[in-house]
């Protein structure tokens, strides 16, 4: 995609549907006059009345207490300097989004028109009674400082200066875990600090909180080494100025233990790493470029441990593991400040993660056979699930033990088990996928790219490293929408009713023929045959020439199933396909079968169906929790409807005993816990969380899954063919850009799956 390409799709997605990236959303009911009487007036003056008898009250009848303020002047946005007030609205906004899918935080975003302190500091102070918390974003230094210095001081609500500190704490982390893995002390170490900002200057003071000396630290900014015989020093670079007798980069890193990267690209060069100590620490943290690019260090020393600030690399120094998950563990006990304790605890509480066993989900996005605390793993990752119940918890902590909670937490289980709840507002699955999916991308056939939106997705596919496409259709046609949508690639385009690729479809032709001689089918019938689109995809990845295909988009549903049932077939032991849809809901991704083929299971296909279904969830991390789904409970009725339900239930139970899977029930008790506990607590299912619903007929699964998504605006990833020998995923007719991305991605994770069992055998 060129760069004008880029600039357009960035600037529609925060124009449209609406502006922005954030909003209001009411979290009480509405809809009658009751209501509204109760919201506003005469009913909103009882919860007024009880504030003001006690100021604490706001914490129990408004969202005070979850809601965190982003404020910025816009004098440091990210890699665009001093831009403005509004014109760093849309990276405050993309903040509070960060802050509300990993922490279940609400954001208000404030741009202040003012680079006064004073000016700036007063402002906040006059807002703050309406937050919880006040993150300070891209305020330059030396300002910064003594606006997050004051702010602490006079508010009594936690403030953190995200760009100071978040850094600080998570190369915190991986600085413990990587001079462990040195075997190397704290107290003893020659640290380097490329950069004198606000957070190379708070990481130095948090690494000294550890142990780090002041004598052992060389800080240099663009005037080379700070030295203390140097004139007119800020108060915060005089911190660290050095009695050493040198002046340049390359002087400082001759023996040094670990090197901190927070200034610019590419000004290490290899004979600098070269005269470092044995076992080098290097946290090259420049983005989007780092120090030193990240093979090049690899390749001049190979005792070396490193990190970075990109996703593309192990050891990714990245804000968004600490900011979400410490301001919700100082909300949840309200904290008046976010102090040293609670930053250290923050520090502590990733560390350990790192090293402790890595759930299966996070091993299956990053593609891992198994990440195991090392060189190559010192952090977690930002996708690990157990985030949100290790390190708010540790604040919290520390908020109690230095006395700055005015709430304290005294059943931790049971504030772990909130934490994990919180998670349902956030499906993280869809990323999890795109991740894994660009560690190994596989070739993708788009039997429809002559269509735009298959094109669109093609081209999204190609430029986020998802899938290497494939493009069957008319040649004209697709070249120009290439160069409409501007899809500047080398990519194969193949035209099945042409005469070009004779070779390749007389192959396809041969191979069909010989499978098919037996069943009428003469050679003629084959080529001819060969110039539909759908038999083609097929026999590529028949062939070994793709590793998946992708139709569906112009078709219905059966007149692409037909021949991929043909040429591809069902797997090895499976005598009925079947699909399901994963649906991502406010509880999380919910797996609903069958919705797409089988009309009237019987009560093997049912079993089957449930336990092809387990293996599609256990592909993508989730352990699944089966409902099978009807409309009476455990015997309830004695209906030829309900008695397959159970009786595919039995079926599982004696053939299956490890799986989680009960029923019949009906959907409220598989969705209620409490209630399923409540009135059948012999149910495998009670007190569990379902994750996995089977339907009886298709008429249930289709029309649920449907209602889900166009009632609750539920995103949907399927209809996701199980049961086939090879990739192959159907679209809905007519599905969006989006959702042929989401479904791309699915068939690139199915490939690597198949991959892998190959690769065992």
């Amino acid at each position: 995609m060129s760069k004008q390409s880029k600039r357009i799709e960035a600037l529609v997605y925060h124009a449209k549907p609406i502006p922005g990236k954030i909003r209001v959303v009411p979290s009480k009911k509405h809809a009658s006059q009751r209501d509204l009487s109760l919201a506003y007036s005469p009913g909103v003056a009882e919860p007024c009345l009880e504030i003001e008898k006690d100021i604490n009250n706001v914490y129990k009848y408004t969202a005070k207490g979850n809601l965190v303020a982003v404020i910025s002047n816009g004098t440091a946005v990210l890699g665009l300097g001093n831009i403005g007030p509004e014109a760093s609205k849309p990276v405050m906004e993309g903040k509070g989004l960060l802050f509300k899918i990993f922490a279940d935080i609400d954001v208000f975003d404030i741009e202040v028109g003012t680079e006064n302190v004073e000016e700036f500091i007063q402002t906040v102070k006059m807002i703050a009674p309406t937050f919880g918390g006040i993150n300070l974003e891209d305020i330059k230094a030396p300002e910064a400082f003594e606006i997050e210095r004051r702010l602490k001081e006079e508010l009594d609500i936690p403030v953190m200066h995200d760009d100071q500190h978040g850094t600080a704490i998570i190369s915190a982390a991986a600085l413990l875990n990587a001079l462990e893995l040195a075997n190397k002390k704290i107290d003893e170490v020659s640290i380097v600090v490329s950069g004198a900002g606000a957070a190379a200057i708070s990481c130095t003071r948090l690494y000294q909180a550890f142990g780090a000396s002041r004598e052992n630290i060389v800080m240099l900014d663009s005037k080379g080494v700070i030295r203390k015989d140097r004139e007119n020093l800020s108060t915060e670079k005089a911190e660290f100025a050095t009695h050493r007798k040198i002046d340049t980069l390359d002087e400082a890193m001759k023996d040094a233990d670990v090197f901190i990267g927070l200034s610019m690209a590419d000004i290490v060069s290899p004979s600098m790493l070269k005269s470092m100590a044995s076992n080098p620490i290097v946290f090259a943290m420049a983005n989007p470029n780092p120090e030193i690019d990240y093979q090049l260090a690899l390749d001049t020393r190979d005792d070396i441990i490193m990190a970075t600030g990109r996703s593309d690399h192990p050891n990714q120094v990245n804000n968004v593991l600490g900011f979400p998950f410490i301001f919700r563990g100082a909300l949840d006990v309200r904290a008046t400040k976010i102090n040293e304790a609670m930053k250290m605890a923050a520090v502590k509480a990733l560390s350990r993660l790192a090293k402790e066993p890595v759930p299966e989900q996070v091993n299956l996005a990053y593609n891992e056979t198994r990440l195991t605390f090392g060189r190559d793993y010192i952090i977690p990752k930002p996708f690990d699930p157990r985030l949100i119940a290790e390190v708010p918890p540790a604040v919290a902590k520390a908020a109690i033990e230095s006395g700055v909670a005015k709430e304290p937490i005294e059943d931790w289980e049971k504030y772990k088990n909130s934490l994990l709840e919180r998670l349902g507002s956030d499906n993280k699955l869809v990323r999890l996928l795109l991740g894994r999916a660009r560690t190994n991308p596989k070739r993708v056939v788009f039997a429809e790219a002559d269509q735009l939106d298959v094109l669109k997705a093609a081209q999204i596919a190609y430029d986020e490293g998802i899938a290497m496409p494939i493009l069957l259709g008319r040649r004209k046609t697709i070249l120009d929408l290439m160069e409409e949508i501007e899809f500047d690639a080398n990519v194969l385009i193949i035209d099945p009713k042409s005469d070009e690729e004779l070779d390749r479809k007389n192959k396809y032709a041969d191979a069909y023929w010989k499978l098919k001689k037996r069943k009428g089918i003469t050679l003629y019938a084959a080529q001819k045959v060969m110039r539909e689109r759908n038999y083609f995809a097929a026999m590529m990845v028949n062939e070994g020439d793709a590793d998946a295909v992708i139709s569906g988009y112009s078709t219905s549903y059966p007149q692409v199933v037909k021949p991929m049932l043909e040429l591809i077939g069902m797997a090895k032991g499976v005598t009925r396909v079947a699909t399901t849809n994963i649906m991502m809901t406010q509880r999380g991704p919910m797996f609903l079968s069958d919705t797409a083929i089988n009309i009237n299971p019987t009560a093997e296909d049912l079993a089957r169906i449930a336990y092809m279904t387990s293996k599609v969830a256990k592909m993508f991390g989730i352990e699944p929790v089966i409902a099978m789904t009807s409309y009476s409970n455990f015997g309830s009725s004695e209906n030829p409807n309900a008695k397959k339900v159970r009786d595919a239930v039995n079926f599982l139970h004696e053939t299956y005993p490890e799986m989680v899977v009960d029923g019949e029930v009906q959907l409220d008790f598989a969705l209620n816990s409490k209630m399923l506990q409540d009135i059948f607590p012999f149910s495998k299912l009670a007190g569990r969380k379902v994750n996995t619903l089977i339907f009886p007929n298709l008429d249930s699964a289709n029309i649920t899954y449907k209602l889900l998504k166009e009632l609750n605006k539920a995103e949907s990833i399927g209809p996701i063919m199980i049961g086939m020998a090879k990739p192959v995923h159907i679209l809905q007719l007519g599905a969006s850009v989006d959702e042929i991305v989401n479904m791309v991605t699915v068939a690139v994770v199915d490939a690597q799956e198949r991959e892998k069992r190959l690769q065992k055998k």
